[in-house]
C-alpha cells in the first residue's frame, strides 16, 4: 500500500510539470513558472496551509452532484490535485482532469483559494476519502470523506405491531433521502394494493411531503382479518414492510413466552437451592452420628 501511495506521488510530481494535454508549455526550462530559483523572490514565501473550517464530510444524494472543497492559502506556484483514495487513482491535476470518467472536475475560480472537486451523477461506488494534495516537498494533504445516500423508506415500530380488536390501526411511512418528494405512494395489505373505497370502509391515508416525505395509514375498527404484512411502496425507493397483529385482548405470544420462561427458571434455582441446603442437614446427621 505505502508503495502505491509513493508511486501516486511521484506520478503527481511529474504531472504537475507536465502541460495539460494537448498545451505545449513554450515557457519551460529556467524561465518558467514552476523552474523559481531556490533563493530569491521565491524564498521568504509563506508555506501553503489548508482552512481548517473546511467541511471534512460531505453528503451527496445518488444521482446528484456532490461538491468536495478544498482552501488552499499561500499556495503560489504549487500545484492542486484531487486523488481517490479507493484505487489512488489521480482524478485533476490545477484545473485538469486526468480520468477518462467525466463525472469528475476541477472547479477554481481565478484570485480565489478554492478548489473543489465536483463529482456529477454521484453514484454509490464514489462514496469513500478524497485527498486534497499540494506538490510541496514533502506534499501536503486535506482529506475530505464523501458519503452517498439513497432514499429509503421504513415504517415507524416494525417489524411487528400488535393492536387491540376494534381499535385504529395507524401505520407511519417514512420515506428520506430523496431529492425530490415521491410521485406517488402505494399500501398494500399482503400482495393487495388498499383500496381507500373499497365495501370495507374505514380506510384513510394522509401524506405529508417535505424534505423527508410521511405517509400516514389508518385503518379503523380493526377486525383479525386485517392482520397481516403492511407494506409502503413509494415510487422512489424499495419497498419497506411490517407485520400487523390483531389481538382479541390477549397478549402478545411472545411477551409469554418470556414471562413463563422467567418464573420457570426462577422455580428451577429455589428448587436446587433447597435440595441443597436439605442435602447438607442429611450429610451433617449422618456424621455426627
Amino acid at each position: 500500500m505505502r508503495a502505491r501511495i509513493a508511486a501516486a506521488h511521484l506520478a503527481l510530481l511529474v504531472l504537475a510539470h507536465l502541460p495539460p494535454p494537448g498545451v505545449c508549455d513554450v515557457a519551460g526550462g529556467a524561465g518558467s513558472v514552476n523552474a523559481l530559483p531556490a533563493g530569491g523572490a521565491g524564498a521568504g514565501r509563506l508555506a501553503p496551509s489548508f482552512d481548517a473550517a473546511t467541511p471534512r464530510n460531505v453528503t451527496a444524494l445518488v444521482g446528484k452532484s456532490a461538491y468536495l472543497s478544498c482552501r488552499v492559502r499561500n499556495l503560489g506556484n504549487r500545484t492542486v490535485s484531487w486523488i481517490r483514495h479507493r484505487d489512488l487513482h489521480i482524478l485533476t491535476v490545477g484545473g485538469y482532469t486526468y480520468t477518462s470518467d467525466q463525472r469528475f472536475q476541477a472547479v477554481h475560480s481565478p484570485h480565489t483559494d478554492d478548489w473543489t472537486l465536483h463529482v456529477k451523477w454521484a453514484q454509490q461506488r464514489d462514496a469513500g476519502v478524497y485527498e486534497c494534495q499540494v506538490s510541496t516537498q514533502p506534499v501536503r494533504s486535506f482529506f475530505v470523506t464523501l458519503h452517498v445516500v439513497v432514499p429509503s423508506a421504513r415504517i415507524l415500530g416494525g417489524p411487528d405491531l400488535h393492536v387491540d380488536i376494534g381499535s385504529t390501526i395507524n401505520l407511519t411511512c417514512l420515506i428520506q433521502f430523496s431529492p425530490e418528494p415521491p410521485a406517488y405512494i402505494f399500501w398494500y395489505h399482503e400482495d393487495e394494493v388498499i383500496s381507500y373505497d373499497s365495501s370495507r370502509g374505514g380506510v384513510s391515508v394522509v401524506t405529508e411531503k417535505g424534505a423527508a416525505t410521511t405517509s400516514y395509514l389508518l385503518v379503523q375498527d380493526a377486525a383479525p382479518h386485517d392482520s397481516g404484512r403492511y407494506s409502503c411502496s413509494p415510487s422512489n425507493a424499495e419497498v419497506a414492510s411490517v407485520r400487523v397483529h390483531v389481538l382479541n385482548g390477549e397478549r402478545p405470544a411472545a411477551m409469554q413466552t418470556g414471562s413463563a420462561g422467567l418464573s420457570n427458571s426462577s422455580c428451577c434455582i429455589l428448587a436446587l437451592l433447597f435440595a441443597s441446603a436439605l442435602h447438607a442437614r442429611l450429610l451433617a446427621a449422618l456424621l455426627a452420628s
